[in-house]
């Protein structure tokens, strides 16, 4: 691989917005996020991207069954997906939502494109239909007995117990899992992409040439295998379409029919970066996006997925760039799953673990070392087993790497006030462990994280070995062996700075601390060659705490009591609406202070500058007043023209940036799109007390 400065875009499939990240998404992020860091250690320029894939039947269903909007939700979700993400060092340079500007711009686009070339067929077809929630049903949201072994409760698409894959019209004896209500078949027109039209196009992608001339080989061969099936059994027209109610983007000029999540959920790749050009004068979209424009940039774009979802991203997305003008992935990599002790990840034995319980118990960069020694550029599952991982991080990170600091550092702080030797003892082991970096390097552009672990362990145990052979502990009760002390000692660290700049990627907390302690400028893949010498060191602290094999165990006691909250929680019955804590109480006269009184609004504007205000001019029958609302988020001003309203007129005016505000207009609910004017009843009149 050259090493002239690469131009690259990274994204990774998008976590959906009905739920909090577990340590088996993580294994997706991780991997990506140790592939960008190294990139970027290298001096290139790498971005990377990511959103909420956020629209879809079940957060709809699950935002009614909170008693919230779905944007609501969708905001909330996020804000946990971010925490997350940045607490295991996952470090985006944009991170959005399918449901934004950018994305509905970016959809309507590659739809309308696709579109006008002959690529969209339409179709009327029969569906299943919930008579009681009045809404065409998703296959998973019908269950019934399964056609083949009889097993009652499976879904409409698959059998949990048998494995076998059916239509829902084949389910004995279904019902809609949202009412019960046995379905009813109803026809509707949708649209479908005809992915036959690319075949050619797709052989070709995935066989290496592609109708841009560049050359793919990194389409795992098993992945390539398995496209191969697929074309064998011939590529079906993709339903792209969905029928109201729906959250997502309406079809243009189609009222009533949206995107299927699955057309929008990839295109939010483009969106992420759009919304990330906005936000940077030196970024150019179709620079990365647009096929000639890209390359004639030379722009490189790659795709961290999991091979669940392998069809959608080497058969669909390619075709829908292709046909709309845009370039195609230099490459989409896949991974296996994650298993726990051997095992799939089980909620009733403690090892579905979320984040956020993983956080509260063990070290992030435990897990991210962990992960690494795991990872290859192959589909295989990786397995987390929780006494491996205890020894292999107390081994290689404790007892290995930070060893290496800790045995050396307290001499050079103690007996030459933190001073290096202005000269390595070793050079020749110090180039070794310089020339060491073409390896790993290859390995970590090649995602062999595993044995790019291997192959710096191996270096820590030569770091190790070269510390007991000087002995340095013994040195120090010598006389007159002070240079010799210290250039053991310097030998040492040095070699430790080669170390985690190699680590880096991996365990980018470490590295920050470790450029701390040695008071070193960044550690950079292309300045591993220069040695600290002569160089004033920071006094030592703990870098990495052993893992407390307890810790494990306390882990899995926690993640089996997170499964029983979850499921009190989902027996309990909803709230209607998003309720907040009742503020401490005020006595009568106090609320008989209050004049309350209706009032027609007159006229309402938006207020210039102002992100969250409307200007009301409201009539109180013989006096008109201006309020400035903080509801600019919930209403169009003209609705509110003639509506009748309660107001507190004696409220003392308040002098804004925008002019006088002369009260304070009544409402309820959140906050944002989630508010509601008060209204009084028919036979109210302006200027009338309320009472």
């Amino acid at each position: 691989m050259s090493d002239a400065r690469r131009k690259i875009l990274v994204t990774s499939a998008l976590p959906y917005a009905n739920g909090p990240i577990h340590i088996g998404h993580l294994v997706e992020y991780i991997q990506t996020d140790i592939w960008v860091r190294f990139q970027k250690l290298r001096g290139n320029d790498c971005l990377y991207v990511c959103a909420d894939d956020a629209h879809g039947t079940p957060i709809m269903l699950r935002a009614q069954q909170e008693g919230i909007a779905p944007e609501t939700l969708i905001d909330r979700i996020g804000m946990e997906h971010r925490a997350d993400f940045a607490a295991f060092g996952i470090e985006f340079d944009n991170y959005h939502s399918t449901h934004s500007d950018e994305n509905r711009e970016c959809s309507e686009l590659i739809y309308t494109r696709l579109r006008d070339a002959g690529h969209i067929a339409r179709r009327t077809i029969s569906q299943a239909f919930d008579p009681v929630k009045e809404m065409f049903l998703p296959d998973r949201f019908i269950k019934g007995t399964c056609p083949r072994c009889g097993t009652e409760e499976q879904y409409g698409d698959s059998c949990e117990s048998c494995g076998a894959t059916y239509s829902p019209t084949d389910l004995k004896d279904p019902v809609s899992a949202l009412s019960g209500a046995t379905p009813v078949q109803r026809e509707s027109e949708h649209f479908f992409f005809q992915l036959g039209d690319f075949e050619a196009m797709l052989r070709g992608w995935i066989g290496g040439e592609a109708s841009d001339g560049k050359h793919h080989p990194a389409i795992q061969p098993a992945i390539a295998a398995k496209l191969d099936e697929w074309f064998e059994t011939g590529l079906q027209d993709w339903d792209i379409s969905r029928d109201a109610p729906y959250f997502g983007f309406e079809i243009p000029d189609q009222p009533g029919k949206y995107f299927y999540v699955w057309l929008d959920a990839p295109i939010g790749y483009m969106g992420s970066f759009q919304h990330l050009c906005g936000l940077r004068d030196d970024l150019d979209f179709a620079a990365y996006w647009e096929r000639d424009a890209a390359e004639k940039a030379g722009t490189e774009l790659y795709h961290f997925i999991g091979k669940d979802i392998a069809y959608f991203h080497t058969l669909f997305w390619p075709a829908m760039l292709h046909g709309s003008g845009f370039r195609l992935p230099d490459a989409v990599f896949c991974h296996g799953f994650l298993t726990v002790n051997g095992q799939k990840m089980s909620k009733s034995r403690g090892t579905f673990i979320m984040a956020r319980t993983y956080l509260d118990h063990l070290d992030p960069q435990w897990l991210r070392y962990y992960f690494a020694t795991k990872l290859g550029n192959g589909i295989d599952d990786l397995d987390l087993n929780l006494d491996d991982f205890v020894q292999r991080v107390n081994s290689d990170l404790v007892g290995k790497v930070v060893n290496i600091a800790s045995r050396c550092a307290g001499f050079i702080t103690k007996r030459f006030d933190g001073r290096l030797a202005d000269s390595l003892a070793e050079p020749e082991l110090f180039d070794d462990f310089v020339n060491a970096g073409d390896t790993i390097a290859a390995a970590y552009e090649g995602r062999e994280y595993g044995k790019a672990m291997r192959e710096i362990m191996a270096l820590a145990d030569r770091a190790n070995q070269y510390i007991d052979e000087k002995k340095p502990w013994v040195v120090a009760k010598q006389e007159g062996k002070e240079a010799e002390l210290q250039a053991i000692c310097s030998m040492g660290l040095n070699l430790y700075r080669v170390l985690v700049t190699y680590l880096k990627p991996v365990l980018p907390t470490l590295a920050e601390q470790s450029e701390a302690f040695l008071h070193c400028p960044e550690l950079t893949w292309g300045h591993r060659d220069r040695a600290l010498l002569g160089h004033t060191i920071r006094k030592f602290k703990a870098l990495m705490q052993r893992v407390d094999p307890k810790a494990t165990e306390a882990l899995i006691d926690a993640s089996k009591d997170d499964l029983a909250k979850r499921d009190q929680a989902a027996a309990e019955p909803k709230k209607e609406t998003s309720m907040e804590p009742i503020a401490e109480t005020i006595s009568y006269d106090d609320f008989a202070k209050l004049d309350l009184r209706i009032a027609r609004i007159a006229a309402a504007e938006h207020v210039e500058g102002a992100d969250k205000l409307l200007k009301l001019t409201l009539d109180l029958g013989d006096e008109t007043r201006t309020v400035f609302a903080g509801i600019k988020a919930a209403y169009d001003p003209e609705t509110l023209v003639g509506r009748l309203t309660p107001m507190v007129a004696n409220l003392a005016p308040r002098k804004m940036r925008f002019g006088l505000s002369e009260g304070m207009v009544l409402a309820v609910g959140p906050g944002g799109k989630e508010l509601w004017l008060l209204s009084p009843d028919e036979g109210a009149a302006p200027g009338m007390k309320v009472k």
